[in-house]
């Protein structure tokens, strides 16, 4: 089986376990299923929906929206800091200004 970087595209709720915005599969699948995650600005329902990398999601993140751009995809669900190196954040909203 080839890796998810060599197809070019990755599963969303993949990509979302990966990266570390939810704690299993399964819940990433119901935060998609749900309607609260957007794919280059349009609302997406389906867990098998491809990403690419270059994508830009918004997503929620505890109390606040988070909106990043993957910069490659990942490989494995490794340690944090490898996850963080896959995206950029573009901005970050609701948080106070220091």
């Amino acid at each position: 089986m080839a890796s998810p970087g060599a197809a070019g595209s990755i599963r969303l709720d993949k990509l979302l376990w990966f990266l570390r915005f939810a704690r299993s599969r399964s819940l990433a699948q119901a935060i998609i299923a749900a309607g609260h995650i957007r794919l280059d600005g349009r609302r997406v329902t389906r867990s098998s929906c491809a990403v690419h990398a270059g994508a830009t999601l918004v997503l929620p993140v505890g109390e606040r929206i988070e909106v990043i751009r993957l910069l490659t995809l990942p490989v494995r669900r490794g340690p944090a800091p490898e996850a963080q190196a896959c995206y950029v954040r573009l901005e970050a909203a609701n948080t106070p200004a220091s």
